[in-house]
């Protein structure tokens, strides 16, 4: 057995001292709804915009093939909704280990495999023994359900915040991963264990002989809980990462690189680490999914109910779109813009008819 697919013993102890602090914390960071200094009002949802498809469950990730959007939602289903007929179809997933949904853990990032027919990498949290992980599977969309077939990594540390969850396949054919610090900040600064860093695997689940790191999956590390990826058409990795109350960050990833979470953030400074290119100083985002085109960032947020966007060459943000709630993850198609809003998941205003996918024109 690989050794990062076996448990860890700090990890329970840790998480007995440190778990009620850092759910204070946790909550903190979604407190409060503002925008910072000299970011751009909004442009509110209106009448163009075109739902989709409504009625999902805690969605949280928008995969996309041909014409039909796969959307995985937390309670262990994936949506597919066909555009333009918007005929949806709900099937579960069958896992070999049990969904543990509490918190903000359960069946999070998905993503689609090329050339396949079609099969996809998942992401979700699980119980065993007491304690709560994380795991990287495949799966395989059969007649009425998808069906679990391999494991590329488990006992990723787990808790019921800071779970990370996303995963993309980058342009270098590798599969980046996102995990959280899983409620012990420390581990975060631990290159061995998996909380708190960006992974990354060949899609067999072997660790690339290229990884800075070597013989460990680890391809950044110093991170608290980072739920986007994206890449420039230069190949640049971007990440968007929750902040502990406010100090949400945007950071350019660089291979082997320590992001500073929990010694420095914000304009904070290190010899050795990493400050982010931008961070939302006392102003909360909760960034979650990140899309890229033309020199911007296209970033939802959660406690910041927008789609946001970041320009990298000025170091600018505005506000796209608002009025539509908490926005999980955001997906561009050429000049449309797709976004899945996260209001059933037990810390947003939920409106009749939610969740939903919604698509704009970009102008």
């Amino acid at each position: 057995m690989k050794p990062w697919r076996k448990s860890l013993s700090s990890h329970s102890l840790l998480l007995f001292f440190v778990i009620l602090f850092l759910t204070a914390c946790s909550e903190k960071d979604h407190d409060n709804q503002s925008f910072p200094e000299g970011e751009e009002q909004p442009t509110i949802g209106n009448k163009s915009d075109l739902v989709l498809a409504e009625n999902l469950e805690v969605p949280w990730t928008i995969t996309h093939k041909n014409d039909t959007f796969y959307i995985s939602e937390r309670h262990g289903t994936i949506t597919s909704i066909h555009e333009p007929s918007g005929e949806t179809q709900k099937f579960p997933v069958n896992l070999q280990k049990k969904l543990f949904t509490g918190g903000e853990g359960g069946f999070l990032g998905i993503e689609l495999i090329p050339d396949t027919n079609i099969e996809a990498f998942a992401y979700h949290t699980y119980e065993e023994n007491g304690s709560i992980y994380n795991r990287v599977i495949r799966i395989v969309k059969e007649k009425d359900a998808w069906r679990e077939t391999e494991v590329l990594i488990e006992n990723i540390p787990g808790a019921k915040i800071h779970n990370g969850g996303r995963i993309k396949i980058g342009p270098d054919n590798k599969l980046y991963i996102t995990t959280g610090d899983a409620a012990v900040p420390e581990s975060s600064q631990n290159a061995e264990i998996l909380s708190g860093k960006i992974l990354r695997l060949e899609f067999d689940g072997s660790i690339p002989i290229d990884n800075l790191i070597k013989g460990s999956p680890t391809y950044s590390y110093g991170h608290r809980n980072p739920q986007g990826l994206a890449w420039t058409e230069n190949g640049q990795l971007y990440e968007t990462e929750h902040g502990q109350s406010a100090h949400d960050e945007i950071n350019m990833i660089s291979p082997g690189k320590n992001y500073g979470w929990p010694l420095i953030q914000g304009d904070e400074q290190k010899e050795g680490m990493e400050s982010p290119i931008y961070h939302t100083n006392e102003n909360t985002w909760a960034p979650s999914g990140v899309a890229y085109q033309n020199g911007k960032l296209y970033i939802s947020s959660l406690r910041g109910e927008a789609v946001r966007v970041f320009d990298l060459e000025l170091k600018e943000a505005s506000v796209l779109i608002e009025g539509y709630g908490r926005i999980r993850d955001v997906y561009i198609d050429g000049k449309s813009l797709y976004f899945i809003t996260n209001n059933t998941d037990g810390r947003g205003t939920s409106a009749e008819n939610d969740d939903r996918i919604i698509k704009i024109e970009m102008k």
